[in-house]
């Protein structure tokens, strides 16, 4: 039942990738624990900044800023909303 797989192992599974992983958790513990004021700081603006991030990302999939036929699917939606 041994599962081989023939080909290269993932970045993530390679020594340098494992290198580089360990490296930015390292980095990050060290961020976090000595500019903690700083983040606290900027912690307000940064929700600011999500609004508008959030407003354009989310939005995506409701069919806004498509132009052409609005009018037709306007009007089969509403057919079929009847129905």
């Amino acid at each position: 039942m041994g599962h081989e797989h023939l080909g290269t192992p993932a970045f993530w599974r390679s020594p340098a990738g494992l290198t580089l992983l360990v490296a930015a958790a390292v980095g990050g513990f060290y961020l976090i624990t000595e500019h903690t004021a700083h983040l606290f700081g900027v912690l307000p603006y940064l929700i600011i900044l999500a609004c508008p991030l959030m407003h354009m990302f989310m939005h995506h999939g409701h069919g806004h800023g498509q132009h052409g036929d609005q009018q037709q699917d306007r009007g089969t939606d509403h057919a079929q909303r009847r129905q």
